[in-house]
């Protein structure tokens, strides 16, 4: 087994298991841990490591790929299996995206390429090292996931152990069922809470500002640009980036987020040299990713980076059942940001609300209630109070001729379906758009070219 610095008080320090069979790394890492305030057990072989982890107990493991008896893949898995509890990183070969990406999906907490940048070394143990006491902390307030059905449970779950780690997550779901605060429970639980969660929607930036809003400007690289301006993964350096409707990136912007999320560096435009960057990347779409790629409108390669661990946020009509909760704590929260006391809903209008199914999810069941508080002149909420669209209605569909040419034929489908996304939403422009899997600069341009007006 390799020799250790001696370091006064070692025995007091908090420790971590450095794993790797080149001496003049493992003397490296030692001295940065040392000078971090941390001891380190160093191992050169998966055997010396396995019977460290057998005897000691360490707050972070770090270990190389390769190793003379195995790989370090391995330790992740033991790690996994029987220390769940202990942050494990681990090192790659430069370009070797492949193994890191796998480590995380085995439950690594994160990787470092070489060489080592003691920089980002440095951030990797700050935020490992303080994810416990943070972890503890975050659970007894904030935001929650609401619900007691076996779906809500699974998703929470997920949450509290996709939150240990530093790997990209990938937020699938319908519009409203919740993508965001997820993505906000897994930057609270983990070590980045007390940094800055940066949520960014994709769709609403014009293509010709994403690069400087993204990666910030220097002074004069631009007409307009008369100082130095940091972007998204500047603002969100230590924290979390969460990029919302991540499908609506232009394939020029997805081959430029790939090399940052890669390289964990960004080029300003109009600057000469590249900066680090530690930010931990959550994306979300309600688009299908996969029938993009397949169809050539989203890269793969950029998709398998972004899903390394995905969380599925069940729509509310999956969870029916969860409704007379979700809906209490909304009227509760609601009512007392207007200081009126909280309406009691009637066992007809809860049976209402579980036969509805909301389309629009816990966003559309939120907006009911609001405009239900809103108008409502006593202190119960009965069926007709909600007003709720008749169920057994369904929008006309009138015919299309087959004698028709294609192009009105098509025009006749396109805006049926539009009417009819915009039927289900209220007529909510932007919520008709994600209901549809288009932006909303695509559903205003159709509707113009349709004739549909406001």
């Amino acid at each position: 087994m390799s020799v250790k610095f001696d370091r006064r008080n070692r025995n007091d320090l908090r420790r971590v298991l450095v794993v790797d069979d080149e001496a003049d790394i493992r003397e490296l890492l030692d001295m940065t841990l040392a000078r971090m305030g941390l001891a380190a057990d160093c191992a050169a072989s998966v055997a010396e490591a396995r019977q460290l982890l057998a005897t000691s107990t360490y707050s972070l493991c770090l270990t190389d790929m390769r190793l003379p008896d195995g790989e370090g893949l391995s330790l992740v898995r033991l790690v996994a299996e029987s220390h769940p509890e202990l942050p494990i990183a681990v090192i790659t070969a430069h370009g070797s995206m492949e193994n890191a990406v796998q480590a995380l999906k085995l439950g690594a907490f994160d990787y470092l390429s070489k060489p080592v940048s003691l920089d980002q070394l440095r951030a990797l143990v700050k935020s490992a090292i303080d994810l416990p006491v943070r972890e503890e902390v975050q659970r007894t307030g904030g935001p929650e996931l609401v619900g007691d059905t076996a779906a809500m449970a699974s998703v929470r779950g997920m949450i509290e152990r996709v939150a240990r780690s530093q790997a990209p997550v990938y937020v699938a779901g319908e519009s409203g069922s919740g993508k965001e605060l997820a993505a906000r429970l897994v930057h609270q639980l983990g070590p980045r809470s007390t940094a800055s969660f940066v949520a960014v929607n994709c769709g609403a930036i014009p293509e010709n500002l994403m690069e400087s809003e993204f990666f910030g400007y220097r002074k004069g690289a631009f007409t307009g640009a008369d100082s130095d301006r940091d972007g998204f993964f500047q603002a969100a350096n230590g924290g979390t980036l969460f990029l919302d409707e991540v499908a609506d990136l232009p394939l020029a912007m997805q081959v430029k987020l790939l090399r940052v999320i890669q390289e964990k560096r960004v080029r300003k435009v109009g600057a000469t040299a590249e900066e680090p960057i530690d930010v931990r990347i959550i994306s979300a779409t309600h688009q299908n990713l996969k029938d993009m790629v397949a169809e050539g409108r989203f890269r793969q390669d950029l998709f398998y980076r972004l899903n390394v661990i995905e969380i599925r946020m069940p729509p509310l009509r999956e969870c029916r059942e969860d409704i007379p909760l979700l809906a209490d704590r909304i009227l509760d929260r609601l009512a007392k940001s207007t200081g009126r006391p909280t309406p009691t809903l009637t066992p007809a209008a809860l049976e209402a609300m579980r036969a509805y199914p909301f389309p629009g999810n816990v966003r559309e069941l939120e907006n009911v209630l609001e405009r239900t508080l809103a108008l409502l002149a006593g202190d119960v909420i009965d069926v007709a109070e909600l007003n709720l669209a008749p169920l057994a209605v369904e929008p006309d569909h009138p015919e299309i001729s087959d004698e028709l040419p294609l192009q009105d034929r098509l025009d006749q489908a396109e805006k049926q379906a539009i009417l009819d996304a915009l039927d289900k939403t209220r007529f909510n422009r932007t919520a008709a758009a994600r209901l549809l899997g288009v932006t909303f600069r695509s559903l205003r341009y159709r509707m113009e070219r349709l004739g549909l007006k406001d």
